[in-house]
């Protein structure tokens, strides 16, 4: 049964990495496969041979599983002509709505009715307007409101955040913002449904904590324990846990669902084998474990019920009705069924990080423990098992995060057991027992462990970066890691050491000497250009804020440069002032060392940098490794009416073909760069300046550069409608390929002796979700 469900599981994983989802004819031979097994265990066949057929035959039904659901959530698409246009919808607020900075509020609404086709459940932003707030939004509360949505899209990068996968694992098939509307009313204060009532109690608790614990510091702590709400919880709280390897303790999930299960459960039982009568007739252990389940069920409601939760509840309903049918079943059993059972209700969970790391962490208890744990005593098995999971979680964490924690098990070592037996217990009590004391008393020994946990943060080993390396080296050392927990005395345990060498030495290749790589991210409406060549890294910008914690820097550009093994940065340049070119700057000086910094109009103000540059000048340049740079503009003691025409204009020479970043500069700077030097202008690939306006890309300025390719950085659906049509199809008159990063991601650009080859992220990087 165990081959059969991990080649279920299999079959799902292999669907959801799939480009496009297979065709009619793929489902077809599916479907006969299916037929082929079943009959073949039918038949008097050898063990083997009905092994391998049950196997292909789970295969073929997890896949075909997957492809259905997922055909069906993405049949329920926002039409692309009701993009960007007002269209009402009728429903009711699903799940706490989130407060955001200058009073926006952010929640997921469930459609009822709309006029233009709307999915069924959308991600809504309500801006406050004209200086008035906006209304008082609750859980469960019917609402008519005149929306404007746009289908999922999200930036793709290197090393980043898929955006348009994650709304899908949540069903979200569309997203956008109330628009001010006299149209818009509050219809019911409270609409009837069984969910709509958890969301309503989760909200009383949650308000009921903020007022007993104030603008205290780990508030949003105990309130991410009590009801599953992590967005009270600070940002550089959650770099602590980063740091820590600890955050899966403020995410309701396996730990505390199980906790909570084994303390009522317990109870129950110890209070039935009181009754000798009752024990009789029903054994104490089915009592304990359907008391246990009760629980574990009403407090994963509490805690909203999200795909973490989710996912434990059912691996533990798996385990309790088990134990409460009385079927001695083996761990590897249980985990096994947990596993066909997750992936049943949610086969997306393959997508998620939280799964591999939940089903990895128990797959290793079971392994560690299952008699092969001498008898030591408990604390010896509690620090024998928490090394055992770090090392086998290790491979899977640098290929999630690209990074894991050096002290996390010294952290973890101290914050498992106070969250799990001093702080979540005094949090659920104060639910039950609404007295201030006790929320007060669990944000206290909060302020205890947080202070431990900042000063292992603080330390400079304490997160260890490293590239995520290919499949095949990540297959290899998570073999190698279940190989060295195997019992005492099994041979190879020193190759399996040494197999685990090459994920931590393996590092992607460099660009060969007299040649570059660039990369112009995806970071929406803004700039923000890798350059690389055999031994050195440039950055040319640093693209937009996207909120007050929040940036370029920190959300793409730091995690694709860690992708790529790049740990310190050569020079970097701010081009001009304007926030959606230096609005990531200071987050990634805060993170990465950078030895040249070269200024332009304004930037030094506008990014908030707190060390000196050098301004650009025209005629400034270097040769890193065969590649020349060199700055075309402006010139030296020029005064810009415009921030904009003082922009650093960078050119890249290699001999294999030559890169243009010209800023932001608009067609007076362009005419005057090509009366100075046309010839200089000559490139075969440029990133159009300003990102496509109509006031840039002057008709000389585009026919001296002789581009092959023009690359427009822009967001999706942008304010400005960059790139303009007369831009583009200038460009494509002059004989340009035209790439924009909205619609292809993020662009890359590589140059050889062999010469210029251009691709898009989102073509080298598919997913069958992309554009959906």
């Amino acid at each position: 049964m165990r081959v059969s469900i991990l080649a279920f599981a299999f079959g799902v994983l292999v669907l959801q990495n799939l480009p496009t989802l297979p065709s009619r004819a793929a489902l077809i031979v599916t479907t006969i496969l299916v037929a082929i097994g079943v009959a073949l265990c039918c038949v008097r066949a050898p063990r083997p041979a009905r092994t391998a057929a049950l196997a292909i035959t789970a295969f073929a039904v997890g896949s075909g599983w997957a492809g259905w659901r997922a055909e069906w959530r993405l049949a329920e698409a926002l039409p692309m002509t009701s993009e960007a246009r007002d269209a009402v919808v009728t429903g009711v607020v699903d799940g706490l709505p989130e407060e955001l900075e200058r009073g926006v509020r952010r929640f997921v609404f469930s459609v009822e009715t709309s006029d233009a086709g709307v999915p069924s459940r959308v991600r809504l932003s309500w801006y406050p307007s004209r200086g008035e707030r906006v209304p008082d939004i609750r859980a469960g509360q019917r609402w008519r409101l005149v929306v404007r949505l746009k289908r999922p899209h999200g930036l793709l990068n290197p090393g980043g955040f898929d955006y348009e996968g994650w709304l899908l694992q949540r069903g979200i098939r569309a997203s956008g913002y109330v628009r001010e509307d006299a149209r818009n009313a509050r219809l019911d204060e409270f609409a009837p449904g069984f969910m709509s009532g958890v969301h309503r109690v989760r909200e009383a608790v949650r308000e009921r904590l903020r007022a007993d614990l104030g603008d205290a510091p780990h508030a949003g702590m105990v309130i991410a324990l009590a009801v599953g709400d992590q967005r009270g919880i600070e940002s550089e709280h959650w770099e602590v846990f980063r740091r820590t390897a600890v955050g899966h303790l403020v995410a309701i999930s396996g730990l505390h669902v199980s906790l909570v299960a084994l303390a009522v459960g317990g109870l129950a039982g110890g209070l039935w084998r009181r009754r000798p009568r009752l024990v009789v007739r029903v054994p104490a252990r089915r009592v304990a474990a359907l008391c246990g389940l009760v629980a574990a069920t009403a407090y994963a409601l509490l805690a909203g019920l999200g795909l973490p939760t989710q996912r434990a509840l059912i691996m533990l309903a798996v385990a309790a009705l088990a134990l409460a049918a009385g079927r001695e079943s083996a761990p590897g059993r249980v985990l096994a069924l947990a596993l066909a059972a997750v992936l049943i209700f949610d086969p997306w969970a393959v997508l998620a990080g939280g799964f591999w790391l939940s089903f990895g962490a128990v797959a290793v208890i079971v392994l560690v423990a299952s008699g092969r744990l001498e008898q030591r005593g408990a604390l010896h098995s509690a620090v024998r098992i928490q090394l055992a999971i770090t090392l086998a979680l290790a491979p899977v964490l640098l290929a999630l995060f690209g990074a894991v924690s050096a002290v996390g098990p010294l952290a973890n070592a101290f914050a498992i057991p106070l969250v799990s037996f001093v702080i979540a217990p005094l949090v659920l009590l104060s639910i039950v027992v609404p007295v201030p004391w006790l929320p007060a008393l669990a944000h206290t020994v909060t302020g205890w462990m947080m202070a431990a946990l900042e000063w292992l943060a603080a330390l400079p080993f304490a997160l260890w970066h490293a590239p995520a390396a290919p499949l095949p080296v990540l297959v290899c050392a998570v073999a190698a890691t279940l190989w060295l927990l195997m019992p005492r005395g099994t041979p190879g345990k020193v190759a399996a050491a040494l197999a685990l060498l090459p994920l931590f030495v393996w590092s992607p290749a460099r660009p060969l000497a007299d040649g570059f790589r660039a990369m112009v991210f995806d970071v929406g409406q803004g700039l923000a250009v890798h350059v690389q060549t055999a031994r050195h890294d440039l950055l040319f910008d640093t693209g937009p804020p996207y909120g007050p914690v929040s940036d370029a820097g920190a959300r793409v550009i730091l995690p694709a440069l860690r992708s790529a093994a790049v740990g310190r940065l050569d020079a970097l340049v701010l081009s001009h002032g304007d926030a959606d070119h230096v609005g990531g700057a200071a987050s990634l000086i805060g993170e990465m060392p950078v030895e040249h910094l070269w200024l332009g109009s304004g930037a030094h103000r506008r990014a908030g940098l707190n060390r000196a540059g050098t301004p650009c000048v025209a005629g400034e340049g270097w040769e890193w490794d065969g590649v020349r740079f060199e700055f075309l503009h402006p010139q030296s003691g020029e005064r810009p009416a415009r921030r904009n025409e003082g922009s650093c204009v960078l050119r890249v020479v290699a001999p294999g073909g030559t890169l243009l970043l010209p800023g932001d500069i608009g067609a007076p700077s362009e005419r005057d760069l090509t009366k100075r030097d046309a010839l200089a202008l000559a490139s075969d690939v440029v990133v159009v300046a300003h990102h496509g306006s109509r006031g840039s890309s002057a008709p000389a300025f585009v026919t001296a550069s002789g581009a092959r390719h023009a690359i427009h950085a822009v967001g999706n659906l942008n304010r400005y409608r960059h790139p303009h049509p007369d831009v583009w199809s200038r460009w494509a008159r002059a004989g340009a390929r035209n790439w924009r990063t909205d619609a292809q991601g993020a662009i890359l650009v590589e140059v050889d002796s062999r010469g210029v080859e251009v691709s898009a992220w989102r073509e080298r990087h598919p997913r069958y979700w992309h554009g959906r």
